[in-house]
C-alpha cells in the first residue's frame, strides 16, 4: 500500500470544503502550534472519497431523530435491543454503500462499519453480521445462491453466523453439531447431540435472525465424517419470527458491553434442509451421497471451510483501532484543555504539558497511526486473496497468500485488540475522575472493546497459529533453501543467520529518532526468538515429551513472544516504508516519521531484557538511548497531538463525550450535559425512607 500523493495536492479551499473549521476555544492554543495542517493530513490519509462517505454517514445520523442522544437516560436491555434493530433497519434505508462502490474501493466497507461503530457498536455490528459475516460465506459459494443473496441485501431475511458452541469456542475442530446426508430425500439433517453442542454466543441469533450459516460435521450415508462444513439453515419464520419446527432458539442474556446486540443460542432436533443449502466452498455431496472436494489436504480443507474468519479478524482489528482513536480523542483533548498545577501558585498549565501525561498517551497515538495503516494494507492483501477465491484459483501463490494472511490476522487481532484495551484504560485514568463518568464514554468504549480480545479466536490461542507458521520455515532456514511469501512478511528470515550476528549500533539519542533503529532491533529479535523457540521445542522433544506436550511447554517466553514480536516487526516495517516514501508531502512527512519512530521504540522497549539477554545490546547506553528517545519524541509530538487527533476524531455528535468536544470547553460542556439529565434535580422517590421512616437501631440484632 503506497502513498497517494494526488489526494494531498489539493489546496486549502478544497480541504475547507471537505472539512469545516473546528470551533474556537481552549484547544486553539495547541492547534496554532501544530507543525502541519490537520485537514491536509486527513485528505492525504483517507482521500476525498472516504471523507465524503464519512460526512454523509455522520450527517445522516445527526439529522435523524432515531439516532438522537438522550442524556441521563438509562435504557433497559429490551428497549436497547429494539432501538438497535430499528437503527440497523434504518441503515438499509440509507443504503450508504452500493456493491459497486465496495468493489471499487473495499476500504469503504471498513469505513462504513467504523463510522457506525463510532456512534454505537451495537447497530454497527448487527448490520455487519448480517451483510458481511452471514452474507460473506454465501457470496463465496456457488452462483445458486444469487436469489438468496438478493433477499439478504433487501433484509427479507435476517442472518447470523453460527460457528461456536456452548462447550467449544476457539477449538472449532471440536464442533459437535452434525449434518447427515439422506440420499432418499436429498436432504441434510442438522442435529444437536446434546445441550453442550448448542450453538452459542451467536450475534443476531438471540432475537432477530431468521436464518443462520451453521457449521456442522458433515456425515455421508456410509457413516464417514468429512469434517466441518457450513449450511444455510432457517431458524425462525420470516413472517412471525417464531422458531421453525425442530429449532429451539433464544437469547443468552446480559453481557459486559454491546447489550444492544442480541447474542443467542440454538439447538437443532433433526432439522431437514435441502441438499442445495450446503455452502460448497470446501466440498459437496453427490445425489448418491458420495463426498466430493477439490481440496485434498485436510488442513487446507479446514482453512477453506473457515476462510471467512480472516475477514472477521480484519474487521475486529479495524474496530479495535476505532476504539483506540475514540479513547485518544477524548483523553488528548481533555489533557490539552484541563489545567492543573504549574510552575508558580498563580499559574496552572494543561496536563498535556507534563512528561508523565505525554508518556502515558502519545505512544498510543503513534500506535493508532501505525496500526491503522497496517490494517488497511492487510485488507488490500486480503482483497487480492479473496479475488482468487472467487475466481477459483488453485495456484501455489494463492495457497501461500492464504497461509500468510491467516498468520498475519492470527497475530494482528491480538496485538491490536490488546493495544486498544490497554490504551482505553490508560485514557480513562488519564482523565481522572471525569474519565469515570459514564457520560464521557470511556467506560462504554472499554466494555465494547473488551470482546475484541476474545471473539473470532482467543488472543493467546491465535498467537500459536502465527508461531506455528513461523516455525514451519525452520527447515528451509537450516537447509539454506530459498523461500519467500507473497506479501514479503517472512522474507526477513532469508537473512536469518546473518541477522543473528547484528548488534545495536546507535551512538546517541538523536540516532534513535528514526524508526530504522527499532526496525533493525526487531529483525534481530524475531530471528533470535525463532532460534530460541526452535531450540526449546527440540529440547522438549529430546526429553521424551510428546509433540503435544512439547509444543505446550514452548508457549510462554518463547512462541508467544515470537508471534507478538513478529507482528510488531511487520507493522513497523510497513509503517516505516510508508512514512519514508519520498512521495509523501514534505509538510506531512516529518510528523509521520516521528510517529513511526515513537511507535517502534515504545513497542521495542518492553523487550530490553531480551535484547541484552541475547547479546544484541550491551552496556548501559542502548537502554538509556531508547528510553530517552521515547521521552524526547513524546515532547516533540506534544504540540502536534491535538491536530493529530483532529485528523481522525468524529464530529461532536458522534463522539458524544462532553470532555472531548472540539471546542475544548470541557467544563461548560460537562455542566450542560449534567443539567440535561431528566431527574438530575429531582428528589428521590424513596425520600420518605430517609426523612420519615427512621431505622430502629438494633431492632434486628439477635437476642440470643
Amino acid at each position: 500500500m503506497t502513498p497517494a500523493p494526488e489526494e494531498a495536492t489539493g489546496n486549502q479551499s478544497s480541504w475547507d470544503t471537505l472539512l469545516p473549521d473546528l470551533p474556537k476555544g481552549p484547544l486553539c492554543r495547541y492547534r496554532r502550534k501544530a507543525s502541519f495542517n490537520w485537514k491536509q493530513m486527513a485528505v492525504f490519509l483517507d482521500g476525498e472519497g472516504i471523507i465524503q462517505l464519512k460526512n454523509r454517514i455522520f450527517s445522516a445520523l445527526e439529522s435523524d431523530p432515531l439516532f438522537a442522544h438522550h442524556p441521563g437516560e438509562d435504557l433497559c436491555r429490551e428497549k436497547y435491543q429494539e432501538l438497535t434493530f430499528l437503527r440497523c433497519k434504518r441503515l438499509f434505508e440509507y443504503d450508504f454503500l452500493t456493491l459497486q462502490e465496495v468493489v471499487e474501493n473495499p476500504l469503504k466497507i471498513l469505513c462504513l462499519v467504523n463510522c457506525l461503530g463510532m456512534y454505537d457498536w451495537s447497530p454497527s455490528l448487527q448490520y455487519l453480521l448480517h451483510c458481511g459475516v452471514f452474507a460473506g460465506p454465501i457470496l463465496s459459494a456457488s452462483k445458486r445462491f444469487a436469489d438468496f443473496l438478493k433477499q439478504i441485501y433487501k433484509m427479507e431475511v435476517f442472518g447470523c453466523f453460527a460457528l461456536t458452541e456452548l462447550s467449544h469456542g476457539t477449538n472449532t475442530k471440536g464442533i459437535r453439531t452434525t449434518a447427515t446426508f439422506d440420499p432418499s430425500t436429498q436432504e441434510f439433517i442438522i442435529h444437536t447431540p446434546d445441550f453442550e453442542a448448542a450453538k452459542f454466543w451467536v450475534g443476531n441469533m438471540g432475537k432477530h435472525a431468521t436464518h443462520a450459516v451453521v457449521y456442522a460435521q458433515l456425515y455421508t450415508p456410509d457413516g464417514q465424517c468429512h469434517g466441518l462444513h457450513s449450511f444455510i439453515v432457517q431458524i425462525r419464520d420470516t413472517k412471525s419470527l417464531l422458531p421453525v419446527p425442530g429449532v429451539m432458539v433464544g437469547d443468552i442474556g446480559m453481557k459486559l458491553g454491546q447489550n444492544g446486540l442480541d447474542n443467542g443460542f440454538a439447538m437443532f432436533h433433526n432439522v431437514r434442509i435441502p441438499k442445495e443449502n450446503i455452502l460448497n466452498i470446501a466440498g459437496d455431496v453427490t445425489p448418491e451421497g458420495k463426498y466430493l472436494s477439490s481440496v485434498k489436504d485436510v488442513k487446507e480443507h479446514f482453512r477453506a471451510a473457515l476462510g471467512s474468519l480472516s475477514t472477521g479478524r480484519i474487521f475486529i482489528m479495524a474496530a479495535s483501532i476505532t476504539n483506540l482513536k475514540l479513547a485518544l480523542s477524548i483523553a488528548i483533548r481533555f489533557s490539552a484543555a484541563r489545567c492543573q498545577f504549574g510552575p508558580t501558585d498563580d499559574e496552572e498549565i494543561p496536563v498535556l504539558e507534563y512528561q508523565m501525561q505525554q508518556w502515558r498517551l502519545l505512544p498510543y497515538l503513534a500506535a493508532a497511526y501505525a496500526l491503522d495503516y497496517f490494517c488497511k494494507s492487510l485488507l488490500e492483501n486480503f482483497v487480492e486473496f479473496y479475488a482468487g477465491v472467487l475466481t477459483k484459483q488453485r495456484s501455489q501463490r494463492q495457497v501461500d497468500l492464504g497461509r500468510e494472511i491467516h498468520a498475519l490476522c492470527a497475530a494482528g487481532k491480538p496485538l491490536i485488540s490488546w493495544t486498544a484495551q490497554q490504551a482505553v484504560q490508560e485514557c480513562r485514568e488519564a482523565c481522572g475522575g471525569h474519565g469515570y463518568l459514564a457520560m464521557n464514554r470511556l467506560g462504554e468504549i472499554r466494555n465494547d472493546n473488551d470482546p475484541n480480545c476474545t471473539y473470532e479466536g482467543d488472543n493467546n490461542v491465535l498467537l500459536q497459529q502465527t508461531s506455528n507458521y513461523l516455525m514451519s520455515w525452520m527447515n528451509c532456514i537450516r537447509d539454506k533453501a530459498p523461500f519467500e511469501s507473497p506479501s514479503g512478511t517472512i522474507n526477513v528470515l532469508q537473512d536469518y543467520h546473518h541477522i543473528l550476528g547484528w548488534k545495536f549500533t546507535a551512538n546517541s539519542v538523536e540516532d534513535c529518532m528514526d524508526s530504522s533503529v527499532p526496525l533493525a532491533a526487531y529483525k534481530w529479535l524475531v530471528c533470535y526468538l525463532l532460534q530460541e523457540s526452535d531450540l526449546k521445542l527440540s529440547k522438549e522433544r529430546q526429553s521424551g515429551r510428546s509433540d503435544f506436550e512439547a509444543k505446550n511447554n514452548c508457549q510462554v517466553y518463547y512462541c508467544r513472544s515470537l508471534a507478538i514480536a513478529f507482528i510488531e516487526q511487520t507493522v513497523l516495517q510497513r509503517y516505516h516504508d510508508y512514512t519514508h516514501d519520498p512521495s509523501i508531502p514534505s509538510t506531512l512527512q516529518p510528523v509521520l516519521k516521528k510517529l513511526s519512530a515513537l511507535y517502534g521504540l515504545w513497542s521495542l522497549s518492553k523487550y530490553l531484557a531480551v535484547l541484552y539477554q541475547g547479546g544484541y545490546a550491551s552496556g548501559e547506553q542502548p537502554g538509556k538511548f531508547i528510553q530517552n528517545a521515547i521521552l524526547e519524541l513524546c515532547y516533540r509530538l506534544k504540540d502536534d497531538a491535538v491536530a493529530l487527533v483532529d485528523v481522525f476524531a468524529p464530529p461532536d455528535f458522534i463522539l458524544n463525550s462532553p470532555i472531548a468536544k472540539a471546542s475544548g470547553e470541557l467544563y461548560k460542556n460537562m455542566w450542560a450535559e449534567i443539567l440535561q439529565g431528566n431527574k438530575t434535580l429531582n428528589r428521590p422517590s424513596w425520600w420518605a425512607e430517609l426523612c420519615i421512616n427512621k431505622p430502629v437501631v438494633g431492632r434486628l440484632r439477635s437476642r440470643l
